[in-house]
């Protein structure tokens, strides 16, 4: 687990463990399976075989008091992936559990299976099974479900929390190591549990009719982790507390919009499906992830909804499908104010992440983490296809086209992500365009829900695919603090990690009367300068930036996060012009705590190409309509802030389009 995540990460420290597997296993720690070499492109996107390939049998659980599942004694072997797989010589891979194997007993130092991909991977089978009428899909769904039951503790105080880990004899391990919280895994709210609600209640929609038996269990086993929320997260619903001074909801499975979205698309699933019983739950769920709602079209974090209720600072691309939740959540609940939030997010947010390098890891606040992963991508593009069935609006399924891209090449590497005739999904992207050729579960079952997605909506699929290079960028980024062309300030090196957000690299402390100077260059349109500033509760600071105002910030009350002093972005007053080069601060009172300046256009571009297809987002952060171009011919739609359509307009060559304050335009060929 990154260093980075201690706070956070040993509050939740499988979910990030388990999200971001970015560094390769001990190639020692190996089980015996190895997969075959790549087969032969099949048509359509979704393609098993790696998945399948992953999945293993545990042996036959022993019995453990609160622990079983539908028809154990008739069938008493289980399913699910195993958690890594790393590359081999020739396409191959080898699979491999968590943490440290112990040859003497087999077991790992956290498990082989673990209930977060359990549960992801069931959904994969599902969808799958649903869109195509797969027999195999339907039973591996089956059994991937039968094994998500068995995490389950059934009885005693902590009835329908969810073990996160099993051994490959089938034994669950309650505590793994490193330690994990809550520990034991099954005694609190967590993102197991989470993901359980999210499996079991598509799987009863999925079962409802054709297995009538089999879906009254998955009910009954979901209205059991339901009752685990409803006690220990829900019997908060509607009180708030605050974060660094921003007031945020208290009842939020883990503090977490993004556990929290996850648990609404199972339960939206079921009360799509009849059962009345969730609509409740998935209600106060929805409600609580919509109070993330964050930022301005101008401000960070510019409208995106955030996943962590400890921290105004924090935003990461993995789990983020809280966009997703609620327009689903809209939808099921016929609740439209819910989507509101989601679309501020694609509008604002989403359209500042595409032009400004793609789904990154983490904006902590600053743009410190940038490998991307499946399951950040993945995330996006399930936020967007939701939208997009939500609102009817084609600005939706536009974006969809451009983000999911990325797994086809359309991302800073040029590197294909996806590969449909195998079915792996590699790990990660690292910033200098390094590719992770790894292919664990998690980065499995988020190329196959991705894959899903476009098979299920071949325009969006035609644009992703054929998008395989970025030919242009320009948007948000970052300066850091110590690189100042000049400065009589205080450069030193903070503890990365703050607990709540993550400094970028140095800090550079402005004393009164101290001054520094930052080299932005010049640009094609006026620029946005938000200073990341680092202040303890109660501390002022005043200072003067040349030609951007005064800045005046206080330090914030630290309420229920985890450390006392934040890490924020502050907008400045004034707008940098196109010709100006430089940003000027003196500090006036009190001192200045400098992290870097996120530099944002009120123009911003992405260009993906491939073959003889073209998509170029324009975006708009201006306060005011600004006039620009797009290129290439074709045909360009232009929307405003909240995904509406202006106009469609057909082209040769070049031609102006006018964005309205916040919107964005997509021209295509």
């Amino acid at each position: 687990m990154n260093a980075r995540w201690s706070a956070r990460g040993l509050a939740l420290a499988g979910a990030v463990a388990l999200a971001v597997p970015l560094s390769a296993a001990p190639a020692s720690a190996l089980a015996p399976a190895t997969a075959p070499a790549a087969s032969a492109a099949a048509a359509p996107l979704p393609n098993l075989d790696h998945l399948d390939f992953l999945l293993g049998s545990p042996a036959p659980p022993p019995g453990v008091a609160g622990h079983t599942t539908y028809r154990l004694a008739e069938e008493p072997t289980l399913l699910a992936p195993w958690t890594y797989a790393d590359a081999r010589d020739g396409g191959t891979f080898e699979r491999i559990g968590g943490g440290s194997l112990d040859p003497a007993t087999g077991d790992w130092s956290q498990g082989a299976y673990n209930a977060d991909d359990t549960t992801r991977a069931a959904v994969v089978y599902l969808r799958h099974w649903q869109q195509t009428g797969d027999a195999d899909s339907r039973h591996k769904a089956y059994e991937l479900l039968r094994t998500v039951a068995y995490h389950q503790t059934t009885e005693g105080p902590d009835a329908g929390n969810v073990v996160l880990w099993m051994q490959p004899d089938g034994e669950l391990n309650p505590s793994a190591e490193p330690v994990e919280l809550p520990d034991p895994s099954d005694s609190g709210p967590s993102y197991w549990l989470a993901r359980t609600v999210w499996a079991l209640g598509e799987g009863y929609a999925a079962f409802a009719e054709e297995d009538p038996d089999f879906a009254a269990f998955l009910k009954a086993r979901l209205a059991l982790s339901r009752g685990a929320i409803e006690r220990d997260v829900l019997s908060k619903y509607g009180q708030y507390v605050e974060a660094d001074g921003k007031k945020v909801p208290a009842w939020l499975i883990v503090d977490g919009a993004d556990a929290s979205a996850e648990a609404v698309l199972g339960l939206a699933a079921a009360v799509r499906a009849g059962d009345d019983s969730s609509a409740t739950a998935a209600r106060q769920l929805a409600e609580g992830v919509a109070a993330m709602a964050s930022g301005t079209s101008r401000e960070w974090p510019y409208g995106a909804v955030l996943p962590w209720a400890q921290s105004p600072a924090m935003w990461h691309a993995w789990g983020s499908q809280m966009p997703a939740a609620l327009a689903v959540a809209a939808d099921v609940l016929d609740a439209p104010s819910l989507a509101e939030p989601a679309i501020a997010d694609a509008t604002g947010f989403t359209t500042t992440l595409l032009t400004a390098g793609g789904p990154d890891n983490g904006w902590f606040p600053s743009p410190t983490d940038r490998v991307q992963i499946a399951y950040g991508a993945d995330s996006r593009v399930q936020s967007l296809v939701a939208l997009a069935e939500t609102t009817g609006s084609p600005a939706f399924a536009d974006l969809a086209g451009i983000q999911a891209a990325w797994f086809f090449g359309g991302n800073h590497a040029g590197a294909r992500m996806y590969d449909p005739a195998t079915g792996v999904t590699f790990d990660g992207l690292q910033p200098d365009g390094t590719v992770n050729r790894n292919s664990g579960a998690e980065s499995t079952i988020h190329g196959q829900l991705t894959a899903l997605a476009l098979d299920a909506h071949p325009d969006i699929a035609a644009r992703a695919v054929a998008l395989t290079s970025v030919t242009d960028r320009v948007g948000l980024t970052f300066v850091q603090a110590e690189d100042a062309t000049s400065t009589d300030g205080t450069v030193s090196t903070p503890e990365s990690w703050t607990g709540e957000s993550s400094w970028s690299g140095d800090a550079l402390t402005l004393e009164p009367r101290q001054s520094a100077t930052w080299d932005i260059g010049p640009a094609d349109s006026r620029r946005w300068v938000e200073p990341v500033v680092f202040s303890r509760p109660g501390e002022q600071s005043l200072s003067r930036w040349r030609g951007n105002g005064v800045l005046k910030i206080t330090g914030p009350v630290q309420g229920i996060s985890p450390t006392s002093g934040a890490l924020l972005p502050h907008a400045l007053t004034g707008s940098v012009p196109e010709s100006r080069t430089e940003v000027n601060v003196t500090a006036q009172r009190g001192d200045l705590v400098l992290d870097g300046l996120i530099v944002r256009p009120w123009v911003s571009r992405l260009v993906l190409e491939g073959g003889d297809s073209r998509s170029e987002l324009v975006h708009s952060s201006a306060p005011t309509p600004q006039r620009t171009t797009v290129s290439g011919g074709g045909t360009v739609r232009v929307y405003d802030a909240h995904g509406a359509l202006l106009r469609t307009t057909a082209y040769d060559g070049e031609t102006a389009v006018v964005l309205p304050p916040g919107g964005f335009a997509v021209a295509e060929r």
